[in-house]
């Protein structure tokens, strides 16, 4: 009897070690910060003007779309690509726009993604995705949106397909793999990063950038 006591004991030990390890890891993921500079003034690095961003939308984009009836065929014919959420960056509820970009617009929002997880890697912040806040907008969405937001131009760089907007006021969180929790990411801190990710692009000539204050974004040309 005391023999098959020993094994029970044994093997109700080995049954809550093997429990323990088998445990998920709920302890928090912190952030280790380093390395973040930002740039020198948000207005000064990304200064480039409507007449500068529109000048090579008109020469690389697609003909300016009327309406979202037309947009159907136009997308097709034009060999757009869609954008939608994915693991390089979120898209949000677009309401005055549609979501497609010229090939060349859409790999330089694939490369801002992508760029921007590695360098918050790098910098030792949690992951963050950037937000894509609007994209190809047509003659019929930019009458509509001027009657809420007066800055919206009638000769806009978003008829073209060339152009998306990225926030630089709302990010999203990734989450992490096993389910640990996730220290935040400052907005403040996230801004810095993307602006470093933004001016490297422009420098390589990728992009124009257009700082807009009011509306909280970047306002992006690809070149």
């Amino acid at each position: 009897m005391k023999k098959i006591s020993d094994i029970s004991l044994i093997v109700c030990g080995f049954l809550l070690l093997l429990g323990s390890c088998m445990e998920p890891d709920r302890t928090i993921v912190l952030n280790n910060p380093h390395n973040i500079r930002g740039v020198v003034s948000y207005k000064r690095s990304f200064n480039d003007l409507n007449d500068v961003q529109l000048a090579t939308a008109k020469r690389i984009g697609i003909r300016p779309i009327a309406s979202r009836k037309d947009a159907e065929d136009e997308v097709e014919s034009s060999h757009l690509t869609r954008i939608a959420p994915c693991e390089r960056y979120d898209v949000d509820s677009l309401t005055h726009s549609i979501p497609y970009l010229i090939p060349k617009a859409g790999a330089l929002l694939d490369t801002i993604g992508v760029n921007f997880l590695d360098s918050l890697k790098q910098k030792g912040l949690n992951p963050n995705k950037i937000i894509v806040t609007s994209v190809l907008r047509t003659k019929d969405d930019v009458k509509r949106l001027r009657r809420t937001n007066g800055n919206a131009s009638l000769n806009s760089c978003h008829f073209y397909g060339t152009t998306f907007d990225v926030s630089w006021k709302r990010f999203v969180k990734v989450e992490h793999p096993e389910g640990r929790p996730m220290q935040d990411v400052g907005a403040d801190t996230l801004k810095m990063v993307l602006s470093e990710v933004l001016r490297d692009l422009r420098k390589a000539d990728r992009c124009y950038v257009k700082y807009e204050l009011r509306q909280g974004c970047f306002h992006i040309t690809a070149r």
